[in-house]
């Protein structure tokens, strides 16, 4: 957990460093193609971060449907749909990146 909040708060001082680091006298047209960039990275966080809460909701809920399904067979058609609902979770990332690269 820590690892992956050192990530994070480094990835935003990147980020930030970068903004800082613009020039300032930068044009109009610079300045309008820069906002329309940003709409392209946050669609890219939306299906990233939509993708890996999926595989995460995936391999927790596809281990546990597993281990039911070797204890008792019958229980395969009551497991397998929560499987499917979590990768439903991507979908609707992507979904999310659509509609901020459509509006």
């Amino acid at each position: 957990m820590r690892k992956r909040a050192s990530f994070i708060l480094f990835f935003l001082a990147a980020l930030s460093a970068a903004a800082i680091a613009q020039d300032a006298g930068a044009t109009a047209a610079v300045a309008a193609a820069s906002a329309s960039s940003w709409k392209y990275f946050a669609a890219a966080l939306a299906v990233g971060f939509a993708c890996i809460g999926g595989g995460l909701a995936v391999g927790q809920i596809g281990s546990a449907a597993m281990g039911a399904m070797a204890e008792n067979p019958e229980l395969s058609g009551k497991a397998l749909p929560y499987v499917g609902l979590a990768e439903g979770i991507c979908l609707w990332g992507f979904l999310v990146a659509l509609l901020i690269l459509l509006l």
